[in-house]
């Protein structure tokens, strides 16, 4: 009896093994999918949107099939079909970048013709991408229902382990394979995971196993669940994936927009739906019904909503990097875990309790679709209305309303006062972060809120400081201000360009602030300007700040809502000047706008003769990092130069495609173009060129190049002083260098 209770455990624990393997590569799919499509179309709430509404709509399609498929069917090895799945996810996941690379190439072309048809070549092109992958995620879970009996386990456990996986994957993707391997070999190791569980799944067949249950019979029953618990999941799928977008925004403020806050804040979802998912079969033996877990779900997110509202006040850590994420995924876990590990009790109960594989695939679908749902509602319908703890609210009583639906009418007073009694625990303790206070409130005092705005790419907010000046803070990071020393730059990110032309007519600038960049441009080309920004909101506030000079109310300028690579990929027109000022270097998605690929993209873009100038954050980023920026911007511009404003304490990339006869810098044509007041001399302007020609290559040699494949700046650990004294002791440490590539002493440059 022992060794067959051993053998059992053994089969269970090994299947298990190959679902949690499975979770692992699917999860690192998705992930890479959305890489890739935020390269092909640009970064944006919209492009997030279509990638998941294709994977999750390809899983949802790949259920139900699956489902119907296997209704009345007698499988000898279902096991064996599992793996043929996840043979076909690794394969199709090979040919994906390819795939990316043609639908790029077909974006362009149609933008150009008919850029209406844009959206619907998105859509297109990712359901017919995605298809092979996400139809065979999704079948794996009606299939699940036939492996489980034959392998001594429960369709909720493999669920809850293909879940765990998914969090297993998101962390070793983003900490470990993408920053080690870069995205082509991160693919090609992924697809190993899937081949390998293929191989076990066909070795593991082999092996004796428990009788086959009756095939159920295609009967109404069987083929489709009641409607209530179609509605719970549906409605559990909506409020999750909900409040991953709600509470993401939140936490984004305040553990900033980074690759390794995401993957923190993914797995802080991932792990209790995982924990949730597994101690269901334990909840049964307990007699603790789903109705009980809804309404504690319920109860949990309003009661969660004050602490999530003042997360930003409890998340600035000085601790070492790895210690930092520790810490945020803790306080995560502590805050969000226990109404996500109650909501992730509802589907695999109901998957437990209608064991045949077309209920399974019926429910796993209506979850999915429900995910897409909840993604889009809060994006675009909840955030932009209700902001984000008001959103959350809206989405608990949503599940307080799946909780009632599941008790009997004499008990579901009993969940209504829970409710409200939770509900206006949380209204008394809003915080309203962004709206009645800045985030986090780092450093300031007697601050005042002018105005916030909330768009589905982005959160900002306008404050003003006792002395008048005015800061544009998005997603709680302190984007760019109006303050003469700090914002001082962004005039000669403008200017900069200008004055190195001999005659500039035609101007672009990516990433608009508080357009102060735009205005310089503005004031120094014959011509019109196009400003291209990604986010709605920010366009919005301008009005706000007076240095700018109303210069998106100029005729001559022309603002564009979009990726500034999208645009500069899609547009035919040719610039003598382009300016950008991305957001940091390693926040999420904006690798793209510092990689060769980028740098190849906007040389095309640009007139015979014509300037490019790039932000250089020495103060963000570390001496490595800073070179590599310049070594990939110099490898496109060779003739090309790095200048440093003195006031502002940054610096600035400017160069050409090719060289003239006198290297960029030599001459200064825009000097005596007219005698506008500067807050810099002539001689000031020209003496910050630090470094030009051979010195330049000589500095970026500390560094390496930055692709689109290898993400250096994304998903390098940067450990990069976004804040306090790290900031200062990187600007340090660059300036010192820069000092020793321009031949100067060490601390002159200040």
């Amino acid at each position: 009896m022992r060794r067959a209770n051993a053998a059992l455990t053994l089969r269970a624990a090994g299947v298990q093994a190959m679902a949690l393997v499975g979770g692992i590569a699917a999860l690192s799919w998705e992930l890479i999918w959305q890489l890739e499509a935020s390269l092909a179309f640009g970064v944006s709430a919209a492009g997030t949107a279509l990638t998941l509404a294709a994977s999750m709509g390809g899983m949802t399609v790949g259920a139900l099939a699956m489902g119907a498929w296997l209704r009345g069917t007698s499988l000898a090895h279902p096991l064996r079909l599992y793996g043929g799945l996840e043979l076909v996810i690794g394969l199709s996941g090979l040919l994906m970048l390819p795939g990316f690379r043609g639908l790029e190439a077909l974006d362009a072309r149609v933008f150009g013709l008919v850029p209406a048809l844009a959206p619907l070549l998105h859509a297109l092109g990712m359901a017919l991408l995605l298809a092979p992958a996400t139809l065979a995620m999704g079948a794996t879970i009606p299939v699940f229902q036939l492996v489980a009996p034959r392998h001594a386990t429960s369709v909720s456990a493999l669920y809850g382990m293909n879940t765990a996986g998914a969090a297993v994957g998101v962390l070793v993707l983003s900490f470990w394979l993408l920053p080690s391997f870069g995205v082509s070999r991160s693919c090609a190791l992924v697809a190993a995971l899937n081949v390998a569980v293929f191989l076990v799944s066909r070795i593991a067949s082999r092996g004796p196993s428990l009788p086959q249950a009756e095939p159920v019979e295609r009967s109404a029953a069987g083929a489709r669940p009641p409607v209530v618990p179609q509605l719970v999941v549906f409605c559990t799928g909506l409020a999750t994936f909900g409040l991953e977008v709600a509470w993401f925004r939140a936490l984004r403020a305040a553990f900033w927009s980074t690759s390794s806050s995401f993957a923190i804040m993914l797995a802080a979802v991932l792990i209790p739906l995982a924990v949730g998912a597994r101690i269901v079969p334990w909840l049964r033996r307990r007699g603790v019904s789903p109705g009980t877990m809804l309404a504690c779900a319920g109860t949990a997110i309003l009661l969660a909503t004050p602490g999530i509202e003042r997360m930003d006040l409890v998340a600035e850590i000085d601790q070492p990097y790895a210690a930092t994420l520790a810490i945020w995924l803790a306080l995560s876990l502590a805050v969000i875990g226990p109404s996500v590990l109650c909501l992730a009790t509802a589907l695999p109960w109901f998957l437990d309790e209608f064991p045949e594989p077309g209920a399974t695939g019926r429910l796993y679908g209506l979850n999915t679709l429900g995910s897409v749902a909840g993604s889009l509602l809060a994006a675009w319908g909840l955030l932009p209305h209700l902001g984000f703890a008001r959103s959350a609210w809206a989405l608990a009583l949503l599940v307080l309303a799946a909780s009632a639906a599941l008790h009997a009418p004499r008990r579901r007073w009993i969940v209504a006062l829970l409710g409200a009694a939770a509900l206006f625990f949380a209204a008394e303790l809003a915080s309203s972060p962004g709206r009645d206070r800045m985030l986090g409130e780092r450093g300031y005092r007697g601050h005042r809120v002018l105005a916030h705005e909330e768009d589905p790419d982005f959160t900002a907010s306008v404050i003003e400081l006792p002395g008048r000046s005015r800061v544009l803070y998005i997603d709680g990071f302190s984007a760019t201000t109006d303050e003469p020393v700090a914002g001082h730059y962004m005039h000669w990110m403008g200017s900069l360009p200008a004055l190195l032309h001999p005659d500039p007519e035609h101007g672009l600038v990516i990433c608009f602030g508080t357009g102060q960049t735009a205005n310089a441009l503005r004031e120094n080309v014959r011509g019109p300007v196009d400003v291209v920004e990604i986010s709605r909101a920010v366009l919005e506030l301008a009005p706000l700040f007076d240095a700018n000079r109303g210069v998106l109310e100029d005729p001559r300028v022309r603002a564009i809502e979009m990726d500034g690579r999208a645009w500069l990929r899609r547009t035919d027109r040719r610039y003598d000047v382009i300016t950008l000022e991305p957001m940091p270097p390693n926040f999420s998605g904006v690798n793209s706008l510092y990689s060769l690929e980028f740098y190849e993209i906007m040389a095309r873009r640009l007139n015979d003769g014509g300037v490019v100038a790039q932000w250089l954050p020495i103060h963000l980023l570390t001496v490595h990092h800073a070179a590599s920026v310049a070594a990939t911007f110099q490898s496109v511009f060779p003739d090309a130069a790095l200048w440093y404003d003195p006031i502002g304490r940054t610096g600035i990339l400017v160069g050409r495609r090719e060289g003239a006869r006198e290297p960029l810098g030599s001459l200064w044509p825009g000097l005596a173009r007219d005698d506008a007041k500067r807050s810099l001399s002539d001689e000031k302007i020209r003496g910050s060129l630090l470094l030009n020609g051979s010195a330049l290559a000589r500095y970026a040699g500390l560094g390496s190049l930055i692709t689109d494949d290898n993400q250096l700046l994304q998903f390098s650990d940067l450990r990069a002083g976004l804040r306090g004294e790290r900031s200062k002791r990187l600007s340090r440490q660059n300036r010192e260098i820069l000092a020793q590539f321009a031949g100067l002493p060490a601390h002159s440059i200040e």
